[in-house]
């Protein structure tokens, strides 16, 4: 384990590296952006055909319009986004977003939400996981991951470990690596999702307080399901996400009102 955990600092260290621009967190980049458009285009093609997109035309005007002014409140290019917001048809409380600037949303979900404020804080959350290239830290990690692995257990075939002790030992290393990295960085990207989404919708114009009212009625909704600790779970807990929601909101509020204010005074 020893091996292997230097093996990994040593493969983070010597990797390329990026920066979440709204953040200033570093992350660990091994895929180009333009690599991990094409890889998020593919996979939306693919969904798209599998699952039965919503043909009402109401729904999907709403929910363009709020990502249209969502999308261009992130204030910066993105050369190798195409932004695409596709209604589902299904009772799911679910929403993703893909590289390359693919956003989908399921119908149970918009149900569940109150009003257009709940849903941009939803919709700010999954384009905030498209500008902070979530998907490309995740694939990098993996890789960095499974290329440790390959070199401990080259090491250890080299020197003749038992197969049993080296089972053992990767196991073991698989287990920390999920874990120990993994997961915290999957919370990790949720909750930055969650702080650079209400950014951008409270930029669009929509009330940030809206986030943590909405996360309360998915609570309830979710109310009785059994979830793994959080420490095994890809997400924080529901009480985590709305304290965390709940003190960001005030934050951005000036720039709510200024955005919302321009807003208004564009309409005719």
């Amino acid at each position: 384990m020893k091996l292997s955990a230097a093996l990994l600092a040593l493969v983070l260290l010597a990797t390329g590296c990026s920066t979440v621009p709204e953040t200033g967190r570093r992350q660990l980049m091994l895929v180009s952006p333009a690599e991990e458009a094409g890889m998020g285009l593919e996979a939306f093609a693919q969904l798209k055909k599998a699952e039965k997109v919503s043909t009402d035309d109401d729904t999907h005007a709403r929910i363009q319009r709020i990502g249209r002014r969502i999308a261009q409140s992130v204030g910066r290019e993105l050369p190798n986004a195409q932004w695409e917001f596709v209604v589902f048809e299904s009772d799911q409380l679910n929403a993703f977003a893909l590289p390359g600037g693919k956003v989908g949303i399921y119908i149970g979900l918009i149900k569940l939400a109150e009003n257009d404020d709940q849903l941009a804080a939803v919709i700010g959350h999954e384009v905030a996981h498209v500008t902070s290239r979530h998907g490309a830290e995740r694939t990098s990690q993996n890789l960095a991951v499974a290329g440790v692995g390959f070199l401990a257990q080259v090491g250890m075939d080299a020197k003749d470990f038992d197969p049993a002790k080296r089972n053992a030992i990767l196991a073991a290393y698989g287990v920390g690596a999920s874990v120990g990295l993994m997961l915290p960085y999957s919370r990790l990207h949720e909750t930055e999702a969650d702080a650079v989404g209400l950014r951008f919708a409270a930029g669009a114009g929509y009330d940030p307080r809206a986030a943590a009212a909405f996360w309360l009625r998915m609570a309830a909704a979710n109310k009785g399901r059994a979830r793994p600790a959080e420490f095994l779970s890809t997400h924080p807990a529901e009480v985590t996400r709305i304290k965390s929601l709940q003190e960001l909101a005030p934050r951005y509020l000036p720039l709510y009102e200024s955005a919302r204010v321009s807003y208004e005074e564009t309409q005719p």
